[in-house]
């Protein structure tokens, strides 16, 4: 069956984790009911609503814009189970107790159409016993989905069948789960925990463990755990606090209840008191007076500080042990064999964890795809826990795990000296329990350009991009630089690129499989030029840039931007002149250079005045795109989804979006095939803009909102350079300017500005800080 099969679906539970599905749902275009108990006589959908109210004024935001929670139809459980009949999933996320699910799951078997998939979100009851009591054609129909927190944003789904459920109702929901809401499905067994929160758990509670039994701070827990093993950056007390403490002991409770006795998590699993007592006095973490750390805000000032584990006491957070050599840059061997307390401890947290990972195969899934994904996905690890064990040494793991008296999984003796991943003929292999390599097959439409690079050598290269073949007469333009930087050598192979697509290939998209498309320009190379007074450097990366640029756009081949992650600056601005884009969902544009003192120098302000321009929407004549454009660039707006771009004008309404990332590729190519025939590429435009009059309007509006203390000093001279750029110089009114010339105003007000000292001072801050200096 097709996921189109799904028109709308029913979450039943309003909390945290069920409006977050239903918000997930509702930014996919899909329409949903949300249910939930009566609390209040006088309002009795007001628990529902009240969650579709709350994540409006959420932050990170559920919904990818107010038009999805449009979406979200409110009811409540008492008088509107009936309209599940309406729906062709039924999720359900009520509170994790076996007899008032199960109760729920009796009154959905008299009102729900046979054939509608009902799915449990639960972390930790078997998929039996929920099941348990009900009829043949429900238990067809029934599955578990577990999906992580936050729904919008981890792309994790456990996916668990019974023996009774149909094969072609779980292919249907874990089909939509990835092409419509943009999840990896997992498959798993019915086992307790399912994976990720298995593993999840048991490292974590040895984490803990290790800290308390061996003196060790949380500061340098965090800072041996976090980053140097490929984990979150927050490390272990960090994310717990990030989670909730009070989640852990029901996490603890929940596994230890399940699990069998013999199973190596009850050896481990423990209550700390300390955990007991800040739990009582409200130190639940971030979302409570503290946790591990907390912020003392005493005498009117802010000062982070770590809880000791020994005596439960407060003091200012310490700097943490410091790791260097190979062991900071993740070589996980070096971690482990550093001397003194980094290694033991890291040795503390690997050792048992590796072990537990290896040995939950295939009880919790059938290989160790699945478990690596998991862990990737659902806990944001960078590498899974048989990727670790690749890059420790699987010969050397195992030595280490015998010599320490730790159990040695199967699975890791019959891998012998081998890795548990090879690339074999072009194609990237798993090592499976019958002891043979079997190829990662990828789910159909999904197209990697990591899979590409195995059996391929890129068309061109230099040291900040690549071209890639990725088929079908389409190649793929890479940025490769730190945070993707923009820099002459990506202008130097843009040009490049067109003299061979031109003359070999028929269509190019703008792709990279980094966690950010392209935080925009080299800051740290611009600032350099500046310090050193090399003007005609920065003049001559500007004038590159848009040379590059507009060579892309007027092409004689389609061009397509497929971002996702970050795309600021000069990285939205390559977007802009793309002839199409196809955007991740999570993709977050925006043209911020006035937040560092400069204006967008590669095309941004004439390209995104013409968005505005051809907006049906917006009244005629030369003000309103304008005014549009220059709110959004001197406020240094962010869309935070790819429907929030649209809303901004970085993307067209045209543009297509893909919820699943790693079908990005797969869709952008076949967006630019789809432009191949008949292309032709666009007429330079003529704007027509307001001149001297509308920057003076323009200005006014920024002196209002200095005089109310929005907007710096400093903001307003930047804002009167973007300004003389938009309405078009000292041009007349009655006249056209050219892009060319839009082009050269624009280079003009961007050197001036580089010149000024408190531009240099907000790059320094923002390259030091990260954060944006208001001066």
């Amino acid at each position: 069956m097709s996921q189109d099969a799904i028109k709308k679906v029913c979450v039943i539970g309003a909390g945290t984790m069920g409006a977050g599905i239903a918000a997930q749902v509702a930014n996919a275009g899909v329409p949903v009911l949300l249910l939930d108990i009566v609390r209040d006589e006088d309002d009795r959908n007001s628990v529902a609503a009240g969650a579709v109210a709350k994540m409006l004024k959420t932050d990170p935001a559920p919904f990818m814009s107010k038009a999805a929670a449009k979406l979200v139809e409110v009811g409540n459980i008492d008088d509107d189970l009936g309209k599940v009949a309406e729906c062709d999933w039924v999720v359900e996320a009520i509170i994790e107790k076996l007899s008032i699910k199960q109760d729920l799951y009796a009154k959905l078997e008299k009102v729900r159409k046979e054939g509608t998939a009902v799915s449990s979100n639960t972390s930790t009851i078997p998929l039996a016993q929920l099941a348990d009591g009900r009829s043949d054609a429900f238990k067809r129909d029934f599955l578990i989905t577990h999906f992580f927190n936050p729904p919008r944003y981890m792309r994790l789904i456990e996916i668990v069948a019974g023996p009774q459920s149909d094969p072609d109702t779980v292919a249907r929901v874990s089909d939509f789960a990835d092409r419509v809401l943009g999840k990896t499905p997992v498959d798993c067994e019915d086992s307790p925990g399912f994976i990720a929160n298995r593993i999840g758990t048991f490292w974590i509670q040895a984490a803990v463990n290790a800290a308390v039994d061996m003196g060790v701070s949380v500061e340098d827990a965090d800072a041996i755990g976090g980053k140097p093993m490929g984990v979150p950056k927050t490390g272990i007390f960090g994310l717990i606090d990030l989670i909730g403490l009070d989640l852990m002991p029901y996490l603890q409770q929940s596994l230890t209840s399940t699990l069998p006795k013999d199973d190596p998590y009850q050896k481990i699993a423990r209550s700390e008191p300390l955990i007991e007592k800040l739990i009582e006095t409200g130190y639940t973490g971030r979302k409570g007076k503290g946790g591990f750390y907390r912020i003392n805000r005493e005498g009117g000032s802010k000062v982070k500080e770590a809880i000791n584990l020994q005596t439960g006491e407060y003091a200012a957070a310490r700097p943490a042990a410091r790791i260097s050599g190979p062991a900071a840059k993740g070589d996980l061997g070096a971690l482990i064999e550093t001397k003194g307390t980094v290694g033991e401890y890291a040795w503390a947290i690997l050792g048992p964890t590796l072990s537990y990972s290896a040995s939950i195969v295939p009880e919790a899934t059938a290989t160790i795809v699945g478990v690596d994904d998991a862990m990737k996905l659902g806990y944001n690890w960078k590498r899974g826990p048989f990727e670790t064990i690749d890059a420790i040494g699987a010969a050397k793991l195992r030595e280490k795990l015998a010599a320490d008296g730790l159990p040695v999984p199967e699975i890791l003796e019959k891998v012998g000296d081998g890795s548990f991943y090879r690339v074999e003929g072009g194609k990237k292999q798993y090592f499976g329990l019958d002891g043979e390599y079997h190829d990662i097959e990828r789910a159909d439409g999904v197209l990697l350009l990591e899979d590409i690079k195995l059996n391929s050598e890129p068309l061109l290269k230099n040291g900040s991009a690549a071209l890639w073949d990725v088929g079908d007469g389409v190649v793929a333009l890479e940025f490769t630089g730190k945070m993707n930087a923009l820099d002459n050598d990506v202008m130097k192979l843009i040009g490049q690129s067109i003299e061979l697509v031109t003359e070999k290939y028929k269509a190019l998209v703008v792709y990279n499989e980094g966690s950010h498309f392209s935080a925009g320009a080299n800051l740290g190379l611009a600032l350099f030029a500046v310090n050193i007074a090399a003007w005609s450097e920065i003049e001559k990366l500007v004038k590159g840039g848009q040379d590059a640029y507009k060579a892309l756009k007027y092409a004689p081949f389609p061009v397509v931007g497929a971002p996702s992650g970050m795309a600021l600056g000069g990285g939205c601005e390559i977007l802009l002149n793309s002839d199409a884009v196809q955007a991740h969902a999570e993709s977050y544009i925006g043209l911020v250079e006035c937040g560092v003192g400069i204006i967008p120098g590669w095309g941004g302000c004439g390209e995104l005045m013409l968005r505005w321009m051809e907006n049906p929407k917006l009244p005629k004549g030369p003000m309103p795109a304008v005014s549009k454009a220059f709110e959004t660039i001197s406020t240094a707006t962010v869309a935070k989804s790819a429907a929030e771009a649209k809303e901004h004008g970085f993307l067209r309404p045209t543009d297509g979006v893909t919820m699943n990332r790693d079908r990005l590729l797969a869709d952008a190519k076949a967006k630019a095939l789809a432009l191949v025939d008949g292309y032709t590429p666009p007429e330079p435009p003529e704007f027509r803009l307001p001149g001297p009059s509308g920057a003076s309007a323009l200005k006014l509006a920024v002196e209002g909102f200095q005089a109310r203390g929005i907007a710096t000093d400093y903001d307003g001279v930047v804002a009167s350079h973007l300004a003389h750029v938009l309405t078009g110089g000292d041009t007349d009114p009655t006249e056209t300017i050219s892009e060319e010339k839009l082009l050269e105003l624009e280079r003009t007000e961007f050197m001036k500005l580089t010149r000024e000292p408190r531009t240099q001072a907000r790059i320094e801050h923002m390259l030091e800080t990260g954060k944006p200096l208001r001066n």
